[in-house]
């Protein structure tokens, strides 16, 4: 057994060393220019919804295709595997970084444009409309993201307070607006100049960031550890199993079932609906068995030389390997390859027996029959769940974070909640399961969440009792809609609470208690869309709304 286990190793390391000199030196290909592309597209199609949002018009000019919210979260997602790969390409230790920090500042703007789109359309919904200096700062800035500009006056503008601007309702949502401007152009510029570098190679060791409110880039990661184990637990009953059929059944050569067998059930353990992709697997190990018949009683032994064998071999193996490459049809080659090159089972001398081939590669493939019986059995949900457990998962969060049991690092809050975010993208756009929840809400409420905690206990009574009355409301909220599982409407006490801090917090001064209004202003729009605007408290002093300020800032790593 030692020796095999020897000889097994040896094979594969020739294998990964002539990969590894063919795809150096032979056919050198880099993972930047892939990235590169997928980034522009990224951005583009990221500009589009910001055009959409700022100027409906202009968007429309621009293209006549929407810009997909879905698809620019699973685009993100999905920029992790080359990124990973990207750290393989030589001399590329710089662009790892940038492309680490431009992901971040990426999924940082979909909640920013989300929360921009929600802003604008409440303020469309007013009587008084968008004010005409505001609409015309939108028209500039998506014009400068689609079309690119010099956006240093964009941001003059915008932090120069309005001094005639209205108060109310309306005023606090034009600060607001203004505020998120600022930031998406902060977000805008680090992601337009990260991009750049990654483009040229660019070392950028002097690179300070435009965009400073919060810390992006965090490595945490959401874990459903109770379907991890769900999952594991189902794999490998599944195998056990298969042996207890192969051993009872005495078929000798059974252990290809069981082989195989487990290979599909880890492969596709993973996937929120894998007996699709096991029903497809099923049907090409059938095609990999009869090429590996022909290729082995008909092409190989009409071989006299190694020379021609490789030829041979070459044209079905060079075809599968075009496939690869293939996005469309990429997993489905790969596994047809891998198939056929262990039916084949090609040895030192030439020794096929028909009769043993047939009997090992008709227990692979019905092992693969048993794994996809077994899936169907004990896994007959699909992405329906995935999409709950995400979103009573988020409610949870958002509930232990608002009551203040979550006080940890801030930037490992964000990358958890963006990270969830992610995965729940590509699924709502799978599904068209929109009853639950947009995707964005829970990120903006935890946003808030975090704002108004950093600042609560820098603001003076009555408005720090007010926010923390808030937090809680929403912490009683979300705790409730996790428990029921499903959503609630958003009691008469939480709108309350939202509208007297609001009042309360317009009659502070300074830079946190401006930040505590766009937070609360935040919550409000989101949790109360539709609900009427904020009338005025006449039973106490009349404050006016809030100027606008920068969306930059200080960035802050604990409450207060």
């Amino acid at each position: 057994m030692f020796d095999t286990a020897v000889a097994r190793s040896e094979e594969i390391l020739v294998g990964i060393v002539c990969a590894s000199v063919v795809a150096t030196l032979i056919f050198p290909s880099k993972v930047t220019p892939v990235l590169s592309a997928r980034l522009d597209a990224w951005l583009k199609d990221a500009a589009l919804w910001a055009a959409e949002s700022l100027s409906p018009a202009l968007a429309a000019a621009a293209s006549a295709r929407p810009a997909s919210r879905h698809r620019l979260a699973a685009d993100i997602l999905a920029l992790d595997q080359l990124i990973t790969q990207l750290s393989y390409d030589s001399g590329s230790a710089s662009t790892v970084r940038h492309a680490r920090e431009l992901r971040g500042r990426m999924s940082m703007l979909l909640p920013i444009l989300s929360s921009l789109t929600e802003t604008t359309g409440a303020l469309r919904r007013l009587p008084q409309g968008i004010p005409a200096e505001l609409s015309r700062l939108m028209d500039d800035i998506a014009h400068w993201m689609t079309h690119g500009a010099d956006a240093a006056h964009l941001l003059r503008e915008l932090e120069t307070p309005d001094e005639a601007g209205e108060l109310g309702w309306n005023g606090l949502l034009v600060s607001h607006a203004r505020t998120r401007l600022c930031s998406l152009i902060h977000l805008w510029q680090d992601c337009l100049s990260l991009q750049r570098m990654i483009a040229v190679g660019e070392a950028g060791e002097d690179w300070q960031p435009a965009y400073r409110r919060w810390e992006v880039g965090g490595n945490t990661r959401h874990y459903d550890y109770g379907m991890l184990l769900f999952t594991a637990a189902m794999a490998s009953l599944g195998i056990f199993c298969m042996c207890l059929v192969w051993i009872g059944l005495g078929w000798d050569d059974g252990v290809s079932g069981v082989i195989l067998g487990a290979i599909v059930c880890c492969v596709f353990a993973s996937l929120d609906e894998p007996a699709p992709l096991i029903k497809a697997f099923f049907g090409l190990t059938c095609v990999s068995i009869a090429l590996s018949a022909v290729l082995l009683f008909a092409v190989i032994p009409a071989a006299p030389q190694f020379e021609m064998l490789v030829a041979m071999l070459a044209l079905p193996f060079l075809g599968i390997g075009v496939l690869i490459v293939q996005p469309q049809f990429g997993v489905l080659a790969m596994l047809l390859a891998m198939n056929t090159a262990n039916f084949l089972g090609l040895q030192d001398t030439y020794s096929a027996n028909f009769t043993v081939f047939i009997n090992s590669n008709l227990a692979g493939g019905a092992g693969v029959l048993f794994a996809l019986v077994w899936t169907l059995v004990t896994r007959p949900f699909g992405t329906e769940l995935a999409i709950r457990r995400l979103v009573h998962s988020s409610w949870k969060a958002l509930a232990q974070m608002a009551a203040g049991a979550r006080r940890d690092n801030y930037a490992n809050l964000i990358a958890r909640m963006l990270d969830c975010l992610s995965l729940l993208m590509p699924r709502l756009a799978a599904s068209g399961h929109d009853t639950l929840t947009d995707g964005f809400s829970e990120l903006r409420v935890g946003f808030s969440a975090l704002d108004l905690q950093r600042d609560e206990h820098s603001l003076a009574e009555p408005a720090r009792g007010l926010i923390h009355q808030v937090l809680q409301s929403v912490a009683a909220h979300y705790q409730r809609c996790a428990d029921e599982r499903r959503p609630l409407e958003i009691p008469a006490q939480l709108a309350a609470s939202i509208d007297a801090a609001l009042r309360a917090i317009c009659c502070e001064t300074g830079p946190v208690a401006i930040e505590a209004c766009h937070a609360l202003v935040e919550l409000r729009i989101t949790l109360l869309r539709g609900a009427a605007p904020l009338a005025a408290d006449h039973s106490g002093p009349q404050c006016v709304g809030l100027p606008s300020i920068t969306g930059q800032g200080v960035v802050n790593h604990a409450p207060g």
